[in-house]
């Protein structure tokens, strides 16, 4: 079976050191364990940048070649019509996934871009949510 791609945006470098009274404590090495473990079925190609230009190019790479893309765009969410035009551009099945709820947090996090396109969200179930995202994403692919 192919790769399912794994995107993390801006600052998911930090999970686990930054504000874990929001994010936790898992690192996202913790994160990637968590996701090759879930992904029975699939392979799983993980990826975390800083660049919203990489994770444009990322996106691109995957049209043809990745069935399905789970994605925590980090702070793209909430600004990048350029990562939204990206995702729109690939035919596969989009997961979006944030550690936090970005519903009861600032109200500039309550809107994301990137949820227009996604077929399915998942916010504030910690780093489980990514598990339960590749299970949705397995479990779509596989139908």
């Amino acid at each position: 079976m192919p790769d399912l791609l794994v995107l993390n945006g801006p600052n998911l470098n930090l999970l686990g050191l930054r504000q874990p009274e929001i994010y936790g404590r898992d690192t996202l090495a913790d994160v990637e364990s968590l996701c090759r473990a879930t992904a029975t079925g699939f392979g799983v190609d993980f990826r975390q940048t800083n660049h919203e230009g990489e994770m444009i190019d990322w996106i691109h790479a995957a049209r043809g070649v990745n069935p399905g893309i789970v994605i925590n765009p980090g702070g793209w969410s909430h600004t990048s019509i350029a990562l939204l035009d990206a995702l729109n551009a690939y035919e596969g099945a989009v997961v979006e996934v944030h550690v936090s709820n970005i519903h009861k947090r600032e109200s500039f996090r309550h809107h994301s871009y990137v949820s227009a396109r996604a077929e399915a969200v998942i916010a504030g179930c910690g780093v489980q949510g990514y598990a339960l995202a590749l299970l949705h994403l397995a479990a779509r692919l596989k139908a």
